[in-house]
């Protein structure tokens, strides 16, 4: 797991506090109700390294249901299940404990974004502390109303399909999809590569 160490805007776009202090506004003049969520899990595999975490109603502030959200995330092991195992137990907790309790609805999801990365630093950092090999990539959705917030690593990937349209939620964390990280690689002195695996299929290779 790791975290960009700086954000550079797009022209044009907006930033990620006045769009939620809109959306909330516009959900208000609308008077719009809080969604329905409803959530099913498909057939776990054999090998048992891919997890999920549903929680249909958590509580920003425990005992007020009127702060509620909901949370989902998937966790695709490698190497073994301790990782998402791990992430399961200890993410969402993470995250949640990077943001002040106490906060109004619009601050809070304003805080949200930082706090998904911090938590995702620390679960990360933590599990390292255990010395275990396996990993997991993580794709964690946080939905308030009508506002959904993602937050991913690896190469799991979150799509929202809305009135018949289908818009990418992440991006894909995958070496050789990413001129960032291959520019990153080849900075440091690395080379990037093609090698040729069972089955004819290439993957992308990097050595320093």
């Amino acid at each position: 797991m790791a975290a960009a160490a700086g954000f550079r805007r797009r022209p044009g776009s907006v930033a990620l506090g006045d769009l939620l202090r809109r959306e909330a506004s516009a959900e208000r003049e609308a008077g719009a109700e809080r969604p329905g969520v409803v959530a099913g899990q498909a057939g776990r595999t054999k090998k048992g390294e891919d997890l999920a975490l549903l929680k249909l109603a958590c509580e920003r502030r425990p005992g007020a249901p009127s702060t509620s959200f909901s949370a989902f995330a998937l966790f695709d092991g490698h190497n073994g299940s301790a990782a998402a195992v791990y992430a399961r137990e200890h993410l969402l907790g993470n995250v949640l404990s990077c943001v002040p309790p106490d906060l109004a609805r619009d601050e809070w999801l304003t805080a949200l974004p930082r706090a998904l990365v911090a938590g995702f630093v620390k679960t990360d950092k933590d599990f390292q502390t255990k010395a275990h090999s396996s990993g997991t990539t993580v794709t964690l959705v946080i939905i308030d109303g009508f506002v959904v917030t993602v937050a991913s690593v690896g190469d799991s990937r979150c799509v929202l399909e809305a009135e018949g349209s289908i818009y990418y939620l992440s991006a894909d964390h995958r070496f050789d999809a990413s001129e960032e990280e291959v520019g990153r690689v080849t900075e440091c002195g690395g080379e990037v590569g093609r090698l040729n695996v069972v089955g004819g299929a290439e993957a992308a290779v990097f050595y320093e």
